[in-house]
This record gives structure tokens, C-alpha cells and sequence, in this order.
């Protein structure tokens, strides 16, 4: 039982990779917390890790990533509620065909794949990092590097032009360079650190972009490939391994696909971008009134 007395935060727990890798970490003893939007589901993914697992101690915390309130709160109950936090999950997402906001007016899919996550984080660092050596792992997907602009700085909502893949893309990119900068900002604090990894899953049999989320040719292109897509277990691999092994212990900074390093998009390696969507993310969450720093 390697991660026994280990606390693990999973966002999106309740379905496809998020709670097999859920499964994953509880089946090793830890105590398993599972994030998610949706309380039904994610009291029912808690009944089937507890009865997969035979580990009982797995917990639910409502997060809603589109409504900066609700991560604000998801943050304050974990603190609350548990004293140590050993792993946080960065693995919700989504995609929507039609623009859509965030509870303060971002555009949805930067919204919840990045800024929710940027704030979660940070909110959540000072427990990591007082119960270092910790590790955050945040998904990501190969898409990033058909985000063949980079973060389009100058319109970073969306609003002259929105195309769901596009977006989606772009969101998984700003992953990886978070990743990147988190890791710049937590280093030389020696073996007992906080680390960052990136984690492309595969391209996973899962409910995503099947909830209604995605009309017409996308959602069409999604079902015409989804006997070729690996199973959600197989998915989680890379973020369990990331998670759990010693392997990986002073590992930072990196992008990882099939527990091994990946190959990052030129886009991803651009430290100025890094920076930039850094300072940018902290901006605009203070305009929201959620200061980060």
C-alpha cells in the first residue's frame, strides 16, 4: 500500500480517466478525494472506487471549475477538511461547439480547462508545499500542438473568433505552459519539493465531448473514432505512474506520454509565453476579484 496516509486530490473524478485514476491511487491506500461538478455522480464514483478498491476512505468535494466561487470553496473545504495534501489531479476538462462563459465572463473553455485549474493550484500550494515532497500533475493532450499559434494573446476569450477544436486546442496548450512556469517558480526548494509534470493521456474511450457538448462535425468525428480510442484505464497509466512512483520523485517541469517524457510543441517550450500566461492568468482572476498571488 505505497500511498497510505497520502491525501489525493482528483478533479473530474467521476468518470473516464479521472476515476480510474481515482481507482488507481485508492487501490494503494490513499485517501482519495474526488472533485467533480455533478454531487450524484460523484457520490456514486465514490461507492465505486470504495467497492473496487475495498478503501474506504475516498470523499467527495463539490467543484464546479466555471464558477471561480465554487474553486474558491473546493480549496477552503479542502484545507478544512483534511491537514496534508500529498497529489493534486488537474484532470477535468472539457469542450463546447458554441462559446460559451464562465460564471465571471470567461470564455468557457479556457475558463475550466485552464484558469479554473490555475487558481485551484494555486489556492492549494501553500498545503503542498508544507507537506513536500508533493506532486501536481496536470492533464493535458497532444492537441496542444495543433495550436499552431500559440496562445493568441491577443484574444485570449475568444470573442473575435471562436472554433471549438481551436479552442480546445489552444486550452491544452496553456496547460503545458502553466506546467512549465509552475515548475520554473517551485524549484530550489531541494528534495523536499512540490513537482509539476504534464500528462497526455491517449486518446481515451470516454464520455468526454459525448455529454451534448459537441454538435455537427465535431461531435460526428468523435464518434467515428471511438472504436480506435484506448480504454480509460489505460488512459490513467501515465497519470498513476506520475503520481505514485519513486521513479518520478525530482521529475519537473516535463510533458509525459505513455509514462515516458514527451515531445512538446515549439509553442509549449516558449518560455516568454510561459511567463506571459502566468502574469495574464493572475490578471485576469484579480479583474474577477480571485487574486491568486
Amino acid at each position: 500500500m505505497g500511498m497510505q496516509g497520502k491525501v489525493v486530490v482528483i478533479t473530474g473524478a467521476n468518470t473516464g480517466v479521472g476515476l480510474e485514476s481515482a481507482v488507481g491511487v485508492a487501490a494503494q491506500g490513499a485517501t482519495t478525494v474526488l472533485a467533480c461538478r455533478n454531487q450524484a455522480k460523484a457520490e456514486a464514483a465514490a461507492k465505486e472506487v470504495i467497492q473496487r478498491t475495498w478503501n474506504d476512505d475516498v470523499h467527495v468535494v463539490a467543484l464546479d471549475l466555471a464558477d471561480l466561487a465554487s474553486v474558491r470553496k473546493a480549496a477552503d473545504d479542502i484545507f478544512i477538511r483534511w491537514d496534508r495534501l500529498d497529489v493534486l489531479v488537474n484532470n477535468a476538462g472539457g469542450t463546447w461547439s458554441v462559446r460559451q462563459e464562465t460564471a465571471q465572463g470567461f470564455e468557457q473553455t479556457f475558463g475550466v480547462n485552464h484558469l479554473g485549474h490555475f487558481a485551484l493550484t494555486n489556492w492549494l500550494l501553500p498545503r503542498l508545499r508544507a507537506g513536500a515532497p508533493s506532486r501536481i500533475i496536470n492533464l493535458t493532450s497532444v492537441g496542444h500542438h495543433a495550436a499552431r499559434r500559440g496562445m493568441r494573446f491577443d484574444d485570449l476569450q475568444s470573442e473575435r473568433h471562436y472554433e471549438a477544436m481551436e479552442a480546445y486546442c489552444r486550452s491544452k496548450l496553456a496547460n503545458v505552459l502553466f506546467t512549465r512556469q509552475l515548475a520554473k517558480r517551485l524549484d530550489g526548494a531541494g528534495p523536499g519539493n512540490v513537482t509539476v509534470n504534464a500528462v497526455h493521456p491517449g486518446p481515451v474511450r470516454s464520455s468526454f465531448g459525448m455529454d451534448g457538448d459537441l454538435q455537427g462535425f465535431m461531435g460526428f468525428g468523435m464518434r467515428m473514432v471511438r472504436p480506435f480510442e484506448i480504454s480509460a484505464k489505460r488512459g490513467a497509466k501515465t497519470t498513476l505512474y506520475l503520481a505514485t512512483s519513486p521513479d518520478v520523485a525530482v521529475k519537473t517541469g516535463a510533458y509525459w506520454v505513455r509514462s515516458k517524457p514527451g515531445h512538446m510543441s515549439r509553442q509549449a517550450r516558449d518560455d516568454e509565453a510561459a511567463a506571459r500566461l502566468w502574469d495574464e492568468s493572475e490578471r485576469l482572476l484579480a479583474s474577477a476579484g480571485y487574486g491568486v498571488s
